[in-house]
């Protein structure tokens, strides 16, 4: 008994040392926050200009005399939807 008070002793003083990766885990996920929002303003602005690219390409298919553009329609919105669900799925799941 009297040599495992000392023995204790030297762990608790051991786990009161063994700390120091605190901030840095903290300022790890400042840094992963600050990126992370610029890739969610990406995934927006990525669907915005799918949308218009979407848009341009069905409105000439409607030009060239195709009146079966419904597939075209859906998945161009589709795709954009999966891309502003996508930012946002992420944004969730890493809790940022």
């Amino acid at each position: 008994m009297k040599k495992l008070l000392p023995f204790c002793c030297c762990l608790l003083a051991l786990g009161a040392q063994a700390q120091p990766g605190i901030t840095e885990m903290q300022q790890a996920r400042q840094d992963l926050a600050s990126d992370f929002f610029s890739t969610v303003d990406f995934s927006f602005v990525t669907a915005g200009i799918l949308g218009i690219i979407g848009a341009l390409k069905i409105h000439k298919r409607m030009q060239d005399g195709n009146r079966d553009i419904t597939p075209d329609i859906s998945g161009w919105f589709y795709a954009a939807i999966f891309i502003l669900l996508a930012g946002v799925f992420l944004k969730a799941l890493f809790g940022i």
